[in-house]
């Protein structure tokens, strides 16, 4: 039996999870639980990259104070988000916050240089206006100086390995979704990066999950007083993480990683690029054992989580569980939103944009916060019918349910109104989906588990998984037309 630690970052929150595997079985502890909080600074939106580096070492002595004999180290974090190395090995800066306003209107720019055809082409990757593609053409037009110094490009979990290890390296899942990989060739699209004119030497060799990625190095053994521990490169963008966790049996299965982002699609041996798969923005993002997770993004329990924040501003302070018992005493189906609205993208009064955009496509104005609640519960409750609907299209596959996974399935209320959504069971767990695929990476690279295929088994052994059967389903199917119609949402 051996100790290995997961740090998963998610885009609110960090945590140190220790994980042990006895007797064909997981467990797992909670070391350690920090804020991830952005930091704006005048008109730019940061991450505070240093903060999390801390955090991270915390974790790593609260291990060695638990009398953790740790094998591994593995590092999953969201997407998209990436920060340069100078010549010296020093950081340029802070990374930018993907919510940061700089791409605004980038993406149209850039497809006037290039067209957006050939772009999904080159990389399945669908378009959302806070890609690293997008990011890196705003600081190239507002000619930042960090480009002038800049000597290598590392995403997010690449930066805070480089940190704990000297080593400098990228990651597959995380790679993919720059819009900058090529998924057919297995590498960094140099003629896109070029006609960027960006340094294609910035971007360097991409670990597969399961990797090997270093040790720690030697000052951070002397500050910490610990060992050279491996550090693994696992799939390394959360989602990732989450899909190798989903307990699923069968090698056909839909799942949904529910959190800030809800991200719904399913697992292929080989990426989908066809023209409706970019005319419906699906993307094509990379997983463990070379497969690719085909998926959409959809703006998630953010929208929530922001109208929880705006409320606390005014001084109304609602947990989550008493939001959701709102929600669940509002009248049903009143009103509707498309979460994945522009104006929804932001942070900022988020319970006066649900209403402004109620008040846009003509329908009752929800005023209290268990109908506004309600309002974007449903709301997501349908996108994910709809979405699981264009998956079973493209894909070619038909799903029996829905796997939902991530720190989502706590809300109880939009388990089962997405079983009634779909007609369809859903089956939610485990809740720290990230953090168990993050482990099950490190066993199976260090052959304590067989393949992703025995690593699902035993999670689902290891885990409880709650069954929603569906409810009501003649009336949210009528409901669901609504929601069609009222959102412009695509059914074809």
């Amino acid at each position: 039996m051996s100790d290995i630690l997961a740090f998963d970052l998610g885009a609110s929150s960090g945590r140190a999870i220790l994980g042990k595997l006895v007797n064909g079985k997981i467990t797992t502890e909670e070391l350690h639980r920090f804020p991830n909080d952005p930091v704006q600074v005048g008109d730019r939106l940061y991450w505070d990259l240093l903060r999390l580096y801390h955090e991270i070492k915390q974790g790593l002595l609260k291990a060695k104070h638990n009398g953790a004999e740790l094998s591994s180290i593995g590092i999953d974090s969201w997407a998209v988000d990436y920060g340069f190395i100078a010549e010296d090995g020093s950081l340029l800066g802070n990374p930018l916050h993907y919510r940061d306003r700089a791409t605004e209107g980038k993406m149209e720019q850039l497809f006037a240089e290039i067209p957006a055809e050939e772009i999904f082409a080159r990389t399945g990757i669908q378009f959302l206006t806070f890609n690293t593609i997008y990011q890196l053409y705003a600081r190239k037009q507002n000619q930042s100086p960090e480009l002038g110094a800049a000597a290598h490009f590392l995403m997010i979990p690449d930066l805070l390995r480089y940190f704990l290890t000297g080593e400098k390296y990228n990651e597959f899942s995380n790679a993919t979704t720059t819009q900058l990989y090529n998924p057919t060739t297995r590498q960094w699209d140099a003629e896109l990066i070029a006609r960027l004119g960006l340094p294609v030497e910035w971007f360097g060799e991409v670990l597969e999950p399961g990797a090997l990625a270093g040790r720690l190095q030697p000052s951070v053994q002397e500050e910490l007083g610990v060992g050279p521990i491996p550090v693994y490169a696992v799939a390394e963008h959360d989602t990732g993480s989450a899909v190798v966790a989903v307990p699923a049996l069968e090698k056909s299965f839909a799942y949904l990683s529910c959190g800030t982002w809800s991200l719904l699609g399913t697992e292929i041996d080989q990426p989908i690029i066809n023209e409706e798969a970019q005319r419906l923005n699906f993307t094509n993002e990379g997983g463990f054992g070379g497969t690719f997770r085909l998926l959409k993004n959809i703006m998630g329990l953010w929208i929530l989580q922001e109208c929880r924040r705006e409320w606390e501003r005014e001084g109304k302070s609602y947990s989550f569980p008493e939001l959701v018992g709102l929600a669940g005493e509002a009248k049903s189906f009143a009103s509707f939103i498309n979460p994945d609205d522009p104006s929804f993208l932001a942070p900022g009064d988020m319970p006066e944009r649900v209403k402004d955009y109620c008040v846009r496509t003509g329908q009752a104005v929800p005023e209290q916060p268990g109908e506004i609640i309600r309002c974007i519960l449903e709301s997501l409750a349908f996108t994910y019918r709809n979405v699981l609907e264009l998956t079973e299209r493209i894909s070619g596959q038909t799903f029996s349910g829905l796997h939902m996974v991530g720190g989502g399935i706590h809300n109880t209320l939009l388990c089962q109104w997405t079983a009634n959504a779909l007609g369809k069971p859903v089956w939610a767990g485990p809740a720290e989906g990230s953090a168990l695929g993050n482990l099950a990476v490190q066993w199976i690279a260090q052959g304590e588990i067989q393949d992703i295929w025995e690593a699902r088994r035993i999670i689902r052994d290891s885990f409880p998984v709650t069954d929603y059967k569906p409810e009501d389903v003649a009336a949210w199917d009528d409901a669901y037309r609504r929601f069609l119609q009222v959102t412009g949402s695509s059914s074809n």
